[in-house]
């Protein structure tokens, strides 16, 4: 996929027409993986460079009283502009000015188009307890089943609380265990008992199934969506 560095607007020639057709080609790419209904890493790709735009235009009066300097780079953690030294050039900047608002508004477009995405994804999964859930249920199993078909994939989870600007997070980290079949004889609960006789580290884990009731990429949009949905549906 055609990828934008982190800097990509500020980067080497600033000038509007040159910065624009970089960014269509992007965002061409983007909508192109939107309409074949694969989300990610496209989505929280485009979100973080949208982010990085507004960011940079909010601090413009830093950037004025910093100027008559150049940019030529971004500690993008801290924010932090890192300069050279260069004669005053008001057109650079009213360049680099509209680069920015023409790129936010087009981004914020194609956000849009992706989080309708997600949030169809997201109202056709369910999710449901097998069997009894252990009072401590930060660690475990999910079925992943996907539409009609009778494979189902098996993964580890595993949740953790981290704190962040005074707030708490949860975060969650997955591991691919197994691919079984469903059947009338190898349920949900036939596939539990299994696991709980195969994986002896975990002798009463909490386990979900995950189901989906239409057919999407797994990988780029079916996972990422389930376990965002896991993590809301355990807190």
């Amino acid at each position: 996929m055609k990828t934008l560095s982190q800097t990509w607007f500020a980067e080497g020639f600033i000038d509007f027409e040159l910065k624009k057709y970089t960014l269509l080609a992007y965002l061409k790419e983007v909508n192109s993986q939107f309409n074949e209904n694969k989300l990610y890493p496209q989505l929280a790709d485009i979100i973080f460079h949208y982010n990085n735009l507004v960011q940079f235009r909010e601090n413009k009066k830093f950037l004025q009283e910093q100027f008559p300097k150049r940019l030529t780079g971004i500690q993008l953690e801290k924010l932090q502009l890192l300069y050279e030294q260069m004669i005053e050039d008001d057109d650079v900047m009213e360049e680099l000015e509209n680069i920015i608002h023409y790129s936010a508004y087009k981004m914020k477009d194609t956000i849009r188009n992706g989080t309708e995405l997600f949030e169809f994804v997201e109202d056709k999964i369910q999710i449901e307890p097998v069997g009894l859930i252990p009072l401590d249920n930060k660690e475990g199993y999910f079925f992943l089943a996907n539409a009609a078909k009778k494979d189902t994939l098996i993964y580890y989870y595993r949740l953790s609380i981290f704190e962040k600007h005074d707030e708490q997070y949860r975060a969650i980290k997955t591991s691919f265990v197994a691919e079984w079949q469903r059947s009338i004889s190898h349920t949900f609960e036939h596939m539990k008992g299994l696991l709980i006789k195969e994986k002896k580290e975990l002798p009463n884990p909490a386990v979900y199934t995950i189901h989906s009731t239409h057919s999407f990429p797994v990988e780029e949009t079916l996972l990422p969506i389930a376990k965002r949905c896991l993590v809301r549906y355990i807190s």
